[in-house]
């Protein structure tokens, strides 16, 4: 007969550790920011019309770009750690949408060679500490 004790307790760990990786089924990948001017984009050239009111936009990275199929593509994106202790705001999952290539933004990303370079806002939504790289994790909406 099995005991109700360690049922419950295997439950409960079962539970939890599906809480914690509840955001586990996208990819992993790096984050950095840039800023304004943001125009014109590889995507949408001088039309503002592809920014999404709420500023949550970013450039997609050369293995996310597909040749231009990123453009407007949505993500939900996490950030998960730093090189700096407690620097990503914990539980924050923003949405963006893509809106120029990385590697052709009008200004250049603090950092080089990420998965996605977020808008100022974006960035900032996700990450509490100066830092300018995080690593994220992403999924396609």
């Amino acid at each position: 007969m099995s005991n109700p004790l360690f049922l419950s307790g295997f439950l409960f760990s079962v539970f939890f550790a599906a809480h914690l990786f509840q955001f586990c089924h996208g990819d992993l990948g790096t984050a950095t920011f840039y800023t304004a001017p943001y125009l014109p984009t590889a995507c949408a050239g001088k039309d503002t019309s592809a920014f999404p009111a709420n500023n949550l936009f970013a450039a997609a990275g050369e293995g996310i770009w597909e040749n231009g199929a990123a453009c407007g593509r949505q993500y939900q994106v996490r950030c998960f750690s730093a090189d700096v202790p407690k620097s990503c705001v914990p539980d924050q999952i923003i949405q963006v949408t893509i809106v120029d290539r990385a590697i052709s933004t009008v200004t250049k990303p603090a950092r080089g060679d990420t998965t996605m370079v977020l808008s100022t806002t974006a960035y900032k939504s996700i990450v509490q500490r100066s830092v300018s790289l995080v690593n994220i994790e992403f999924r396609e909406v």
